[in-house]
Parts: structure tokens; sequence; C-alpha cells
């Protein structure tokens, strides 16, 4: 009994101490090299919407309104966080991005990669890309999206984040 307790408690203290160690936003290579694979996290995620019905979460047309209203908020939040801790892009810069949700609309995972050629005039510095994921970390931990669902989910899109 006591040996069963010890397990318990150690246990918990180590899926407390992972959870607390996880990135919960990072570039798709470095979540692939976690062993956070697409393929991993699609198998454990719905997609929030998708062409069939049976493989989305969000199927009628006011179900995938809301979606959309709360997914554009979230990126608008994250805009105004972003702004308000002095981050500047100081050019557009495209960005891709998929959010993976618990139902009740906390983030589990923000991958994400920067979209850029090698002919661009104004490629992203590597201070600006820890400046980036730093303050994206701490926005994903407190943000709440507006909208929950019955099953965990995901949505992606292409971005373009300007200041």
């Amino acid at each position: 009994m006591k040996s069963s307790v010890i397990l318990f408690v150690l246990s918990m203290c180590l899926s407390v101490a992972s959870a607390q160690k996880r990135p919960l936003a990072i570039t798709f290579q470095k979540a692939e090299k976690q062993g956070l694979t697409i393929g991993k996290l699609d198998s454990i995620y719905k997609s929030a919407v998708d062409t069939n019905p049976e493989k989305a979460v969000f199927v009628s047309p006011e179900a995938q309104k809301n979606l959309m209203l709360a997914y554009t908020t979230l990126l608008q939040d994250l805009g105004k966080y972003l702004h308000e801790h002095n981050f500047k892009w100081e050019h557009p810069t495209k960005c891709f991005n998929r959010i993976y949700f618990q139902p009740n609309g906390r983030i589990d995972y923000f991958l994400y990669n920067f979209i850029q050629k090698p002919a661009d005039v104004n490629p992203i510095s590597d201070e600006k890309r820890a400046a980036f994921d730093e303050l994206l970390n701490l926005f994903v931990k407190q943000y709440q999206f507006k909208l929950s669902a019955p099953v965990k989910f995901a949505q992606c899109s292409p971005v373009t984040y300007t200041d």
C-alpha cells in the first residue's frame, strides 16, 4: 500500500513537471524533433472544419461562422499582446499556424512557421524570432479561446503579421 501511494505521488509530480516544461508554442520543425508530428497530433485532435462533416467539429454554417470569429479574435488578441509588449514586426511577415485546442478552448500547442523565400528583402532576424517565440509562449499559456467544443480540435491558417 505504501509503495502504491509513493508511486502515485511520484507519477503525479512527473506529470505536473512535464506539463510545465512542455513548450506550447514552437515551430513545426522543433515540434517534430520533440516527437510532436502533425500526424500524431492530428490523430488526437479533430479538425475544426473539413469538407467531410464526419471529420469536422464545427459543421453547421453558424458553428463555422462562430469558429472564424473566435479564430480571428485570437489572432487580433495576439497582435495586441505583441504590441503591448513592444514587439515590432517592421515589415509584413507571413506565417502559417496550426493551433491545437482542448475542448474548453485552452491551447495545447501553437505550431508555426514563418514563410520566407531565399530572395526575401526583409528576412526575420534570429533575435526577432526568439522574441516572438518567447512572447507567443507567454500569450498561449494565458489565452482562453472564445469557443468550446465536445472534443479536442485543431485549426490552421496562413496569416500575415503586421504592426
